[in-house]
């Protein structure tokens, strides 16, 4: 059997400490992740209410709710996680509300941001913006859409806000969301990092 350079000896030591690190840093990563379940208890979990998830994808990381009213409106919820370390609990989230009549095909659309409450008593969201569009094809940079939501009389930023309240975008889907993206992205990067550290393990 040939012996080993001391070269090789070096490297195959010097990467077996390496992975003997990382598999230590990962484990603990892990143990911490399984372990912080702070969120499960200190946040209302809310609800869905009357709309349906239609779309829930990790890859594009976005939510899609959708509502229809026994007089034909339909209602639309897009919502997706806001930048961020994604172990931070609650986080923010940016989101989109549609509302369009039966028969009609011109749109409202409300972009909000939605984030939990300092004292963790529940969630809540800010309009950003309010467009009147003619269609949803209506999107082009040209087309006027409608005043910088901030410019508004308060009066009417708050008549808005209360329309989608009446809408069911209220404090309960609002839980809802933000609890349903952080669990998705905290169960993402769990299992993330046990693949990681099976990888490692495996390799040393």
């Amino acid at each position: 059997m040939p012996r080993l350079s001391p070269h090789t000896v070096l490297r195959r030591g010097f990467k077996a400490i390496g992975d003997l690190e990382l598999h230590k840093v990962l484990q603990a990563e892990i143990n911490y992740e399984l372990m912080n379940k702070d969120y499960e208890q200190k946040h209302h979990h809310g609800s869905s209410g009357d709309f349906r998830v239609d779309w829930d994808s990790p890859y594009t990381r976005d939510l899609v709710l959708q509502r229809k009213c026994k007089s034909g409106e339909e209602i639309a919820v897009s919502a997706i996680p806001s930048p961020g370390i994604v172990y931070e609990f609650p986080r923010k989230a940016f989101m989109k509300v549609c509302v369009k009549k039966p028969a009609l095909s011109s749109i409202l659309q409300f972009d909000c941001e939605a984030f939990g409450k300092d004292d963790d008593s529940g969630s809540d969201y800010k309009i950003r913006n309010a467009y009147y569009l003619q269609s949803p094809e209506s999107l082009s940079p040209s087309i006027y859409r409608g005043p910088t939501f901030s410019d508004l009389d308060p009066r009417l930023q708050d008549a808005l806000k209360q329309y989608l309240v009446s809408k069911g975008i209220g404090e309960s889907l609002i839980n809802f969301l933000i609890y349903h993206l952080y669990k998705r992205d905290h169960d993402h990067y769990l299992s993330w990092l046990q693949r990681a550290d099976s990888f490692v393990e495996k390799g040393e």
